[in-house]
């Protein structure tokens, strides 16, 4: 019987930051692969293509060319977080990027997985004033993974709200990455969807954790230590424009034009997906 062909595709969430293990990091995909066939130790091969840090263009130009060759019956494409945290974020770019990382998959007939994410913003606490413009951003990339998965027929999980996002027991000390609950979170809904499609036969994750949480200590250190680094690279980037975006937050609300931000980046996620290719969905190569 041929193995389960199963390839993960994106950024840290995906890496599995937040998700330490003895031998490295482990992370909600591969949490899942294990309950993608009944004899999962035999049945799955599982890749993990996700690095930490990556962008739409990273997927696009590194991690499909080494998807594609894997040749994935599964593929999971989760992407977009950090394209919201630079200063050259532009959703029309980001549209286009993953549009053409969907269609290659689906052209090999693989099934691909999708998910909407919460935004940066509010899960660090940000002020209003800041908090906006990343939320508007997130919004902006969750609705073009939500009309594009829609046209390439993805299993797509609405992961950007619900209990989890305010449940602190399930975030990592950065408050950006889940704690290994909240990868098992994901990883228990993502196979939920794929076993109502008759797609994952194994069994479901298990939703406790194997390894104690982090002490507050640990926390603190990581803070400190590499948090603070993390903090740092994306403020020399994002930083002086972020703080322009909230002087136009705020100068919008005391004029009560605030609607018209909201305005404006509807209209820039409709062009860009006006802008794609209208072809239909690419037929699966046999």
């Amino acid at each position: 019987m041929a193995p389960v062909r199963f390839a993960a595709l994106g950024d840290s969430l995906t890496a599995g930051v937040g998700d330490p293990v003895p031998y490295g990091r482990r992370g909600w995909a591969a949490l899942l692969a294990a309950g993608l066939a009944e004899d999962a130790g035999k049945a799955v091969e599982f890749t993990n293509l996700a690095v930490s840090g990556a962008q739409t263009r990273d997927v696009l130009e590194r991690q499909l060319p080494a998807g594609l060759a894997l040749r994935p019956d599964i593929v999971s494409v989760v992407a977009g977080v950090n394209d919201t945290l630079r200063r050259t974020f532009d959703i029309g770019a980001v549209a286009a990027r993953l549009d053409a990382v969907y269609a290659a998959f689906a052209g090999q007939g693989a099934v691909l997985l999708t998910a909407c994410l919460p935004d940066p913003g509010a899960l660090l606490g940000l002020p209003g004033p800041l908090a906006g413009p990343l939320a508007r951003r997130q919004r902006a990339v969750n609705a073009v993974v939500h009309a594009l998965s829609g046209r390439y027929r993805a299993v797509h999980l609405h992961a950007r709200a619900g209990d989890w996002i305010t449940d602190r027991a399930m975030w990592s000390a950065d408050r950006l990455h889940p704690g290994e609950r909240g990868h098992r979170e994901l990883a228990l809904r993502f196979h939920a969807l794929l076993a109502a499609r008759s797609i994952a036969t194994g069994p479901a994750p298990s939703p406790d954790p194997e390894f104690p949480a982090p002490t507050r200590a640990a926390n603190l250190w990581w803070l400190a230590t590499a948090g603070t680094g993390w903090v740092a690279r994306r403020c020399t980037d994002l930083l002086p424009q972020l703080l322009a975006l909230a002087a136009d937050e705020l100068r919008h609300h005391a004029r009560g034009t605030g609607a018209r931000l909201d305005l404006r980046a509807s209209a820039a996620v409709s062009a860009a997906l006006a802008a794609l290719s209208v072809t239909e969905r690419p037929e699966p190569v046999r």
